[in-house]
């Protein structure tokens, strides 16, 4: 009898826990606003094609936005949160300030679903996910389905931002294990560090690299850089992170290949490395460097979010309601 008794036991803890994963699995779903909100996502579709078109870059900066949130404490939108007397800004961050941008976009946007919602129904991180695929779409890029149901958070963390968000200045080893700390592998770090496709950089985070990695760059496309990256001043001065910044095309990879990464964690991928591969393969064939970054996206998507009765769904995105 007391076998039985011990078996029953286990037998509902099995049943239980078989629940508790479905529940998990099934907390983020792209049909999420399907009844409560059938025009939200047309309606951030079409905010960000504007946007885009108004400003080609302005896709890579989102794209970033929803990278940089979810790399601290999950997808939750703590990056969009401005400063406060409680909130230590993520926006404050090395990686973020006077760098990260688009929030204005996302503002619009917020102002705009919860006008044909009729309620704030659309957390600002399922905004800043859709905004990512959304913007790399209309660059050229490959589409994916957006898992849906993220609630936002009432916490933001610069000292996280600046321990978690990758720095341009790692080597390969490093990027790896930051990748690693948030649940993604190789071919992750690879595809994703492929959405530098699109976008620019500042001069401050590639000058050592254009000055002083002779080794691992190509020395034309060093002089090249120099040109609006002089030694002292010009921090802010831009230079695309490929040769095509406006397209979602193969050209990162290619250039790595050919050692012109514009940043020193970028070569880092293809310096004789275990990634370098992933890169050739990538380089060679578009199909299958779309099918893994936006597998990829999918997955860092999924980074701890808040659902349930988790976080909220702020009214501003800028601040906790």
């Amino acid at each position: 009898m007391a076998w039985r008794n011990i078996f029953s036991i286990y037998a509902v803890l099995l049943i239980l826990h078989a629940f508790a994963t479905i529940a998990s699995s099934q907390s983020l779903s792209p049909y999420y606003y399907d009844k409560v909100c059938p025009e939200a996502l047309p309606t951030i579709k079409r905010l960000i094609e504007a946007a885009v078109y108004k400003e080609r870059r302005m896709g890579a900066s989102l794209l970033r936005l929803h990278f940089h949130d979810c790399f601290v404490n999950g997808c939750d939108a703590s990056v969009l949160l401005d400063p406060s007397p409680t909130i230590d800004s993520e926006k404050n961050a090395v990686a973020n300030v006077n760098s990260a941008r688009g929030f204005e976009v996302i503002d619009q946007i917020k102002l705009e679903v919860d006008k044909v919602c009729g309620r704030p129904v659309v957390s600002c991180a399922d905004i800043l996910a859709v905004a990512a695929r959304d913007s790399v779409v209309a660059l050229g890029g490959p589409t994916w389905t957006v898992q849906l149901g993220r609630r936002d958070s009432t916490t933001a963390s610069r000292t996280k931002a600046n321990r978690d968000i990758p720095s341009p200045f790692m080597d390969l080893p490093a990027l790896i294990t930051n990748f690693k700390n948030q649940g993604l592998n190789k071919k992750d770090l690879v595809s994703l560090s492929g959405g530098h496709t699109i976008g620019f950089a500042r001069c401050i985070v590639f000058r050592n690299r254009i000055y002083n990695e002779a080794n691992t760059i190509d020395p034309k496309f060093a002089r090249q850089r120099r040109l609006t990256c002089p030694r002292v001043d010009g921090n802010t001065n831009l230079a695309p992170l490929d040769s095509s910044p406006a397209r979602f095309d193969t050209a990162y990879f290619t250039d790595l290949i050919n050692k012109r990464g514009l940043l020193h964690s970028d070569q880092q991928l293809f310096v004789g490395g275990s990634t370098d591969g992933l890169v050739k393969t990538y380089s060679s064939n578009a199909e299958i460097f779309s099918a893994d970054f936006a597998n990829s996206m999918v997955k860092m998507g999924n980074i701890k979010p808040l659902t349930g009765k988790q976080g909220q769904i702020r009214c501003n995105c800028r601040k906790v309601n």
